[in-house]
């Protein structure tokens, strides 16, 4: 079985990127570490990272963009990268590129970039191929090999602490910091706060529940997989005050983004209020969970609290929050969430 990457990047189709604090409105990862210079266009500026020390010697002018999400900041800023990742997952269309990107290419009147193929990792020839200035890489898993061959082609900015760990709040801090837009990166995470908390405050049923983000294999029901804290989607929700499960608690290392529990284990999940599965929107996984005699154990599935985003869609890739598909289909996902708790 595989999982997507924004799945586990459909649980390990990807295993598919994070502790966040208070609400929206809080303070994300501190992992993200750069320095200036006293230069007027505040070049050099060094990045600090988990794969090292990236310094951007001038303000970039060719953007290059890797792994998921990355390209949403330069857009969101007004910059077209020269290329970025094609997506395989949650294309509607299959043209390689999510709905809210085709939007803002749209609005900023761009082609499409250079699409990467990342099917069997980093295309290197291709990202070296659009002479990037600069490679955004700030929510992604690069392993330290990846990393070096990307930075012979040009500076490279990797995730500040977890692998595919990265907050959307973190991932806009650095990639802008890089860019030389420290500043309307920042103005841009509070525009976002912004629209979170106002969308949230549409269902106040939500405040108190203690959502799992889960992958539930139709054809194995023997084990229950879920994402922990690292991972973006239950990241997220606790950034925003949601409480955290019990076994997610109990299972995050600050490492792992995903991990599996056995179904003898159902009473791991009691406190659970709403379980978010990929699957069929038509919902015929659940009779199927509550025919099963250990998961049927578990009260929210017993009770059919259970939220499905169907696979491969826009909205499934969503609940990876990024800057660009928060004001997208954060409502809707909200509206998911809330219909699930009944």
């Amino acid at each position: 079985m595989r999982l997507n990457r924004p799945v586990a990047a459909t649980a390990m189709l990807a295993i598919a990127a994070l502790t966040l604090v208070g609400c929206a409105g809080a303070a994300a990862d501190d992992d993200a570490t750069t320095t200036g210079s006293s230069s007027g266009d505040g070049f050099p500026v060094t990045i600090e990272h988990a794969l090292g020390e990236t310094v951007i010697e001038a303000k970039p002018e060719r953007v290059a963009t890797v792994a998921w999400s990355n390209q949403e900041v330069p857009l969101a800023l007004g910059i077209v990268p020269v290329g970025m990742a094609e997506v395989t997952w949650g294309d509607d269309d299959a043209d390689g590129v999510l709905p809210w990107v085709e939007d803002k290419l749209e609005e900023l009147d761009a082609e499409t970039p250079v699409l990467f193929d990342e099917t069997d990792g980093i295309d290197f020839e291709a990202v070296a191929d659009t002479q990037p200035d600069v490679i955004l890489a700030s929510n992604s898993g690069l392993t330290q090999e990846e990393y070096d061959t990307l930075s012979k082609i040009a500076p490279v900015v990797a995730y500040p602490g977890a692998a595919w760990g990265t907050s959307y709040e973190d991932m806009i801090r650095l990639n802008s910091q890089a860019l030389g837009l420290a500043e309307e990166g920042d103005a841009l995470i509070e525009e976002l706060h912004g629209e979170v908390d106002a969308a949230l405050a549409n269902y106040p049923e939500l405040a108190e529940s203690r959502v799992l983000f889960s992958y539930i294999d139709p054809s194995d029901f023997s084990q229950v997989g879920f994402y922990t804290s690292t991972d973006t989607r239950p990241g997220f929700l606790e950034s925003l005050g949601f409480p955290v499960p019990t076994v997610v608690g109990e299972e995050s290392d600050g490492v792992a983004f995903y991990t599996t529990v056995s179904a003898e284990q159902a009473d791991r999940f009691a406190d659970v209020d709403v379980f978010v599965t990929y699957g069929d929107a038509s919902g015929s996984i659940i009779p199927q969970l509550q025919a099963d005699p250990l998961l049927s154990q578990i009260p929210a599935i017993a009770d059919g609290r259970i939220a499905i985003l169907e696979e491969s869609t826009p909205l499934a890739a969503s609940a990876n929050p990024s800057p660009l598909s928060i004001g997208w289909g954060i409502d809707e996902y909200f509206a998911l969430l809330a219909g699930a708790l009944g």
